[in-house]
């Protein structure tokens, strides 16, 4: 969560030249359609959701969350819950379909000093998390997570960012009776650091280090560890901390980064591939309360159905009162609209 002290520090080689400050009428609101129950446990325990999409039936598509003080919960596209997997200290969570079977990693903080890896499957016919076990990693606070599918030969690697700033990358290995996570190697960012996504596409990882900006690296373990920095907090068009991060792709390179601005309640859309400046909008002015100090996000393009035709954008909410917190369910149509970007 967003801490009291923000730091807007510049990065050298950053490709961005923000426009002016936004203020907040100059940002749009776009509805929320739907919200998922609240987890179970109070105060900061809603961190991170991930999407699965249903290709056969895009309205039986699931969105699984992880509850940080408690396990992990599956919803269906109306917010429902349909089944808890009870799980210790599980922060941020990704999934990728691999030779049929639909698998999930999570983050786990059970252990701060000895980072781990929670391996699931999903199962979507009982619409529940499977879990395949719990992997050890690296020293220190496990807090990011975010998988890629190398396109050359299908292998499954990880990302775990620790709160420190390190990210280890970890190969998994589902050949065998029981999957085999090892550690392929590591990279650093100055500070804190928690959120990530790759381009499947491009084989590209973007990490957000919280109060100074977003990073970009090459994804495979052959690549050299040094990062490039392509963003910056700046209080006005990212406001720390920077947190979620998730990827609209169009064509071979192409689409949005999109990034959780949580200390103003925004949300941030960089242009790919060059990652420049494209708008800013938040969530709320509808029937359903909007969001504030999101932490993880989560965005597949694609029919789900009436209510989002063209993607489903998923938000966790900070602030869910009377309730405990929760996610929020955006089309993407509707952010497309609010921002006038095609």
């Amino acid at each position: 969560m967003r801490r009291l002290a923000l730091v807007a520090a510049l990065l050298g080689g950053c490709a961005v030249t923000p426009p002016p400050a936004a203020t907040t009428a100059a940002v749009p609101v776009v509805p929320a359609a739907a919200e998922t129950d609240p987890v179970d446990t109070a105060a900061d325990a809603a961190d991170d959701p991930s999407i699965w999409r249903n290709r056969r039936n895009p309205a039986a598509s699931l969105v699984i969350g992880t509850d940080k003080k408690a396990g992990i919960h599956v919803y269906d596209l109306s917010g429902r819950r349909l089944s808890f997997t009870p799980a210790a200290r599980l922060n941020n969570v990704d999934l990728r379909e691999i030779d049929g079977r639909v698998i999930a990693a999570a983050s786990d903080r059970a252990d701060e000093t000895q980072a781990h890896v929670a391996l699931f499957t999903l199962d979507t016919v009982a619409k529940k998390l499977v879990p395949l076990g719990r992997y050890p990693v690296g020293t220190g606070e496990a807090y990011g997570m975010c998988l890629w599918t190398r396109k050359a030969d299908k292998a499954l690697f990880g990302f775990v960012v620790m709160k420190d700033g390190r990210i280890d990358q970890v190969s998994i290995d589902l050949a065998g009776a029981t999957p085999v996570a090892r550690t392929v190697r590591s990279m650093k960012v100055g500070t804190q650091a928690e959120g990530c996504v790759v381009d499947d596409r491009t084989g590209l990882l973007y990490v957000a280090e919280e109060d100074v900006g977003l990073w970009r690296f090459a994804a495979d373990p052959a690549a050299p560890v040094d990062g490039t920095a392509i963003a910056r907090v700046d209080a006005a068009t990212l406001v720390a901390d920077a947190e979620g991060l998730a990827l609209a792709p169009a064509g071979r390179t192409g689409g949005y980064l999109v990034v959780s601005s949580q200390g103003d309640n925004a949300y941030t859309l960089y242009r790919l591939p060059d990652v420049t400046y494209a708008g800013r909008f938040r969530i709320g002015g509808g029937a359903i309360d909007g969001t504030s100090e999101t932490d993880g996000i989560d965005l597949i393009l694609g029919d789900f159905g009436p209510k989002f035709p063209k993607g489903l954008m998923v938000a966790q909410d900070g602030d869910n009162a009377p309730e405990t917190q929760n996610f929020k369910y955006v089309s993407w149509t509707d952010v497309m609209k609010a921002l006038r970007l095609r």
